[in-house]
């Protein structure tokens, strides 16, 4: 076997670290981007939290502002914990603490309630094992028998106990079933009588199956009778605990706002509550350092200005990239979801000279705020339906409104069937089948047409 030594020569991309950073900061969202630029802000030295827009009261620039000589008193800074500059309090993270508290579970809410209703540490210790044995939904779903064993007391206290408990908020709390959940909440409402309390207690399942005519027969009265019963019964909470939250805050922060002046629309990224950051001013002092010492510096500090050069390039990519989903969906601005038209994020990229995967990053995790309402970005991105009849292209949010307004329209008493529903879209030249038709009708909420019959 023959050995040799022989030379290349070729090109190839290698992502670095700062590269990966960079990508890494362009698809985090406002409230992501608060927590890496903390994260970052404790591990580095040289960064600096501060109100203005990253430049000096001259004007320089952040990446010519220092030099390694004019760097302060790092050796000593480096080897004191005491010295190192602490993090500002800033109201971000206050604010989302506060919120957060505010939002108290169904179990927290619960727990209140028992220390202004219970006095005895006996029946106290009832409710607790009662509190901590109901679901997110609001419901018991351990038997009195097994409470009563646990908390060593009898049925009859626990179910005292239970009693007081199902008068707590929010109404229906505490039920063990449906049936009862239903019947707690029509008893506070002082409408637990006639036919809504016979509907109650013996008809659920066949209100289910929408078989109001057998109600009808059994009952003997008549289906719109039923129906007016049914639709009462519906007002009432099947899931009273389902208001509640699990403790952590839940809630959209837009990081783009777009806005209409007069006729114009305007753009504007969402800073409000990201910190702006520069490089700290402890390095402006000169004092003369050992190589290492210098070398860690140089590190830092080209380590913070990559840093905040990257925020800055998200922010200009991100403006960039929604000031042409505004310009491609004018009408859909204008007019409605129901003129969102086909995008691809190719256009989007194209036309801003950037690639494709930089605006999928762009999009990723983030929303707008509209003057109708807040959407996520990559809404404006929804797949395409083929026609095959005309060759234009729809998408399944037009094809969702479109029934929506057939459905809303229709009569109810002679509901449309899935298969009208899909003869009527291809009257517009959309050939959607029926079993497409039943998961967007399902996708939106709408019950079959026997279950949307009204009598």
């Amino acid at each position: 076997m023959e050995q040799s030594l022989s030379l290349n020569l070729g090109q190839k991309l290698a992502m670095t670290v700062k590269l990966q950073q960079a990508i890494q900061i362009l698809q985090l969202s406002s409230q992501d981007l608060c927590a890496t630029i903390e994260k970052e802000y404790m591990e580095n030295p040289a960064l600096e939290m501060d109100d203005s827009l990253g430049e000096t009261e001259h004007g320089e620039k952040l990446t010519d502002r220092y030099s390694i000589e004019q760097l302060s008193a790092l050796a000593n800074y480096l080897g004191d914990d005491e010295k190192r500059a602490k993090p500002l309090k800033t109201d971000i993270k206050q604010s989302y603490e506060t919120i957060s508290t505010m939002q108290l579970t169904l179990e927290e809410d619960l727990l209140e309630q028992v220390n202004f209703s219970f006095k005895s540490d006996r029946e106290k210790s009832i409710a607790v094992f009662i509190v901590g044995s109901t679901d997110n939904c609001g419901y018991l779903r351990a038997p009195c028998s097994e409470i009563a064993r646990a908390t060593q007391t009898t049925e009859d206290e626990v179910l005292a106990v239970l009693r007081i408990i199902q008068t707590f908020e929010p109404a229906g709390v505490g039920a063990r079933d449906l049936r009862e959940c239903l019947m707690i909440q029509a008893k506070q409402q002082g409408i637990y009588e006639g036919l809504v309390r016979a509907v109650i207690e013996d008809h659920l399942e066949e209100v289910g199956k929408a078989q109001l005519k057998l109600i009808a027969e059994v009952e003997n009265c008549k289906p719109n009778e039923v129906q007016l019963a049914v639709d009462i019964i519906r007002t009432l909470n099947p899931k009273p605990g389902s208001s509640y939250g699990d403790g952590s805050s839940d809630y959209i922060v837009p990081d783009v706002v777009v806005r209409k002046v007069d006729d114009a629309y305007v753009v504007m990224v969402n800073d409000y509550g990201i910190p702006h950051l520069n490089i700290s001013s402890v390095y402006r002092h000169n004092t003369d350092f050992d190589n290492e010492t210098k070398k860690y510096i140089e590190q830092r500090v080209n380590s913070a200005a990559w840093l905040i050069k990257s925020i800055d390039q998200r922010r200009s990519t991100l403006f960039n990239v929604v000031t042409e989903i505004v310009k491609q969906q004018r009408e859909y601005l204008e007019k409605g979801p129901a003129y969102l038209r086909p995008l691809l994020m190719r256009t989007i990229a194209d036309n801003i000279e950037v690639h494709e995967s930089t605006v999928s990053r762009a999009v990723a995790n983030k929303y707008v705020e509209m003057p109708h309402g807040v959407v996520a970005l990559k809404k404006f991105f929804t797949a395409n339906l083929g026609n095959e009849i005309t060759g234009e292209e729809f998408i399944a949010s037009q094809v969702k409104n479109i029934l929506k307004e057939f459905i809303e329209k229709e009569d109810t008493k002679k509901p449309l069937s899935d298969q009208q529903l899909s003869e009527m879209l291809k009257e517009k030249n959309m050939k959607i089948s029926r079993r497409t038709v039943m998961k967007y009708r399902e996708q939106m909420g709408y019950p079959s047409s026997v279950k949307r019959k009204r009598y």
